[in-house]
């Protein structure tokens, strides 16, 4: 009972350690991303100040200037020109997938081609991360040389929302954090009356769990913490059905880890250890876990 309460104030104390770090960490990173949002914005805008320039070049104008990118609006951008042009819709949408795949948080965004005097829609498309998603039409038909602007609005990813929601977003996170580890420090299940002997008798063979050994037939053979563990769950409750989940949940879970190959290699080897009784098996019940079947020889 000592070393269990002890057990419980350190995971206390590591739980309250754990979320003060996590909240620490919220409160960089939150800090963190404003500066890089500055530095993303700046490296978009030349980017799309990029995709003008190189419009004017597929239009014939290698003199003329793309204005100042104008931001519009939150997420939207306008590429405006101080000449007419004329541009294929293949270029343009090719131009931009290209330019804009080195936007990290540019993976969805809607372009539009307006005309300068009615702000109408000479060509738009919209492209997305996943590519059976993107919207293109009309390609292959050249514009008539005009006065255009350009607007790409960008979908709100990454810097904006968690700039905007980070702090509040990691209280569910810290929450959660908080749960996990207190189902680790509740207390375990009381066993019944009468279970708590460190020796145990299965069929012709005694369980000493407090030394991990077995023996059979005059035979000691030494266990391992987990094996020992294992082996206790199925001493307690022999010719039952001991579902796997359980198996795991029991035994690893104050590691935090619950790897289920390691569940069928400690298996394997208890029963390697049993082999010496042919009265006593683990037996495999599909679909559910595990048997411990302890058979009584009638003389």
């Amino acid at each position: 009972m000592h070393v269990s309460r002890n057990l419980t104030t350190g995971k206390r104390k590591y739980l309250f350690g754990l979320i003060l770090l996590s909240f620490i960490s919220v409160i960089c990173v939150a800090f963190t991303m404003a500066d890089n949002d500055d530095f993303d914005i700046a490296r978009r805008e030349v980017l799309l100040r990029r995709i003008g320039h190189e419009m004017l070049l597929q239009s014939g104008d290698s003199t003329s200037r793309v204005l100042p990118i104008e931001k519009i609006a939150e997420n939207e951008y306008q590429i405006r020109f101080q000449n007419d042009l004329t541009f294929q819709p293949d270029s343009l949408v090719n131009t931009t997938r290209r330019l804009l795949a080195e936007d990290p948080l540019a993976r969805d965004y809607v372009v539009n081609v307006l005309n300068c005097g009615n702000s109408s829609v000479a060509y738009g498309y919209a492209i997305s991360k996943n590519k059976k998603d993107d919207i293109i039409a009309c390609i292959g038909r050249e514009q008539p040389r005009a006065c255009y602007t350009i607007n790409v609005k960008f979908k709100p990813t990454g810097i904006n929302i968690a700039k905007n929601g980070y702090l509040l977003g990691s209280l569910p996170l810290l929450a959660f954090v908080g749960f996990i580890f207190l189902r680790s420090v509740k207390p375990r299940r009381a066993l019944p009356d009468g279970q708590y002997t460190d020796m145990l008798t299965l069929g012709a063979v005694l369980f000493d769990a407090k030394n991990r050994k077995l023996i059979i037939n005059g035979k000691t053979i030494d266990l391992t913490g987990t094996e020992t563990r294992v082996l206790r769950i199925f001493a307690l409750s022999p010719n039952e059905t001991i579902e796997r989940s359980r198996l795991q949940k029991e035994i690893w879970e104050d590691e935090g880890v619950i790897v289920g190959r390691s569940l069928d290699m400690f298996i394997s080897k208890l029963r390697k250890k049993l082999e010496l009784d042919p009265n006593i098996k683990i037996v495999v019940i599909r679909s559910k876990g595990y048997k411990l079947e302890i058979s009584t020889n009638v003389v």
